[in-house]
């Protein structure tokens, strides 16, 4: 199979809705057409674990449909919502269950104005695309897509069908980002060249048994058997046709190239968020990465990457290195005597007039040392940034809605999701890749760019 021809021709046939890349072709309403009730006819997809959160945020809209591939975790899920939502459960009751998205589409395309989409990061692309394809709003958790080129493509569409779009970072919806950005828009770091970010993931205990390494409790030897209750050629979708094995789920799938972008893909859209956003980084000029733990099959247990970044219009270069593991940076000499960095996850913007550090989702923002944060407080700059209200599903719901565009819309999110997800081929490569974000190619290490995209499972492309 020639995998570049098979994904042109998903582009080409899912823009014009045919049933050739996927069974879902019933006609869609224009986007952002309400229901009588001004509520959104709402589709979630993955509503365990972090769908949980999906569901949640979508109790005030209508929800239609509710597909997972797992009945035990949805229905856990669906109980906890219940107990907290009682009322909004009662509205939800009668929502069709599926664990096929395509049956999804299927049944209810012409129902649906917006789909959220809380899958492993091996499935974002399939579901998302189709949904767009459909003309639906989608809302995708981080980090958007599974590979570089997914990322490419899921922007490209929402541009062409015009729906409104949100990744699920949701730290950019906060107080924080905007801070940090209105101060580096008004000089009050100055030249910032470099910063770093770190963070304790990957920590899931255990997040990478070996493929049949578990025994049963008489220590006899371990036959997987799929529970009844998980549609397991769903859940491995577009990915390789393997065996069951409790090695790779719930969780820890993010452990495994097939199903997960590791401890980066993970949490990068959220901790560089800010940094990423107030400097306008674009794309990396060249990112160069050390792992250890890292297989053919496996994410590495911890890494340091570092990318470049070309300077942009005024703002000269930067220089941004990543640690995950465990691996806190050395204290920087702005940081008072017996105050340590946050070992859970943090980043620090080295400016020539000030230093910032920021907490994970950017919750906190300070200069440092807080003695100079106390001096400079009064000289901050004005608010000149919207404020959102309500989080991130609230601003992608008024977005469908006809209001303002949700600010990690996948016009920034795009972006922002390949230049993380290029870590990713730094680390498989093991290599100093060079890029052209234009051409989307590694200029230097032609093999690299196998890891820009993937081999897609037939019949599910």
């Amino acid at each position: 199979m020639n995998p570049l021809v098979t994904r042109r021709t998903f582009i080409k046939t899912t823009t014009a809705a045919s049933a050739l890349a996927f069974p879902a072709v019933l006609k869609s309403q224009p986007p952002g057409t309400p229901s009588p009730n001004n509520r959104l006819n709402v589709a979630i997809i993955g509503a365990g674990g972090r769908g949980g959160a999906a569901v949640q945020g979508m109790k005030d809209e209508n929800i239609v449909a509710i597909c997972d591939v797992d009945e035990d975790r949805v229905g856990s899920s669906l109980k906890s919502f219940k107990e907290k939502f009682p009322e909004e459960a009662g509205r939800m009751a009668g929502a069709a269950r599926f664990n096929d998205y395509r049956q999804m589409f299927d049944a209810l395309g012409s129902k649906i104005d917006a789909v959220t989409v809380s899958t492993p990061d091996h499935t974002h692309f399939p579901a998302a695309m189709t949904a767009m394809g459909l003309g639906k709003h989608v809302y995708v958790e981080k980090p958007m897509a599974h590979t570089v080129w997914e990322t490419r493509q899921m922007s490209k569409l929402a541009r062409e069908k015009k729906v409104v779009t949100q990744m699920g970072n949701q730290g950019h919806a906060g107080e924080g980002c905007r801070l940090l950005k209105e101060w580096v828009e008004a000089g009050v770091l100055g030249e910032v060249r470099e910063i770093v970010s770190w963070t304790n993931r990957p920590f899931y205990p255990p997040w990478r048994e070996p493929v049949g390494s578990f025994n049963k409790p008489d220590h006899s030897k371990f036959v997987p058997v799929v529970p009844k209750t998980l549609n397991w050629d769903a859940w491995q979708s577009v990915s390789k046709a393997r065996e069951y094995d409790p090695a790779y789920l719930p969780w820890k799938w993010r452990g495994w190239w097939d199903y997960g972008t590791g401890a980066f893909g993970d949490v990068a859209c959220h901790i560089m968020d800010g940094a990423y956003w107030a400097l306008n980084l674009g794309a990396p000029s060249s990112v160069e990465a050390m792992s250890t733990g890292a297989t053919d099959v496996a994410c590495p247990l911890a890494s340091v990457v570092t990318n470049h970044f070309p300077a942009r219009g005024n703002l000269p270069p930067v220089k941004y290195t990543w640690s995950d593991g465990g691996m806190v940076p050395a204290l920087p000499k702005e940081l008072e005597f017996g105050r340590n960095l946050d070992p859970e996850a943090g980043t620090l913007l080295f400016g020539s007039k000030a230093t910032v550090l920021c907490s994970f989702y950017y919750d906190t923002v300070r200069i440092i040392p807080e003695v100079k944060m106390q001096e400079m407080a009064s000289s901050l700059p004005s608010k000149t940034i919207p404020r959102v209200k309500g989080g991130p599903f609230a601003e992608w719901i008024l977005g469908c809605k006809g209001g303002p565009k949700p600010g990690s819309n996948f016009d920034y999110s795009g972006p922002f999701a390949e230049a993380v997800l290029l870590a990713n081929v730094a680390i498989r490569s093991r290599r100093r890749i060079e890029w052209d974000s234009a051409a989307m190619k590694v200029t230097n290490v032609p093999d690299a760019n196998q890891f820009v995209t993937k081999e897609y499972r037939p019949g599910w492309m």
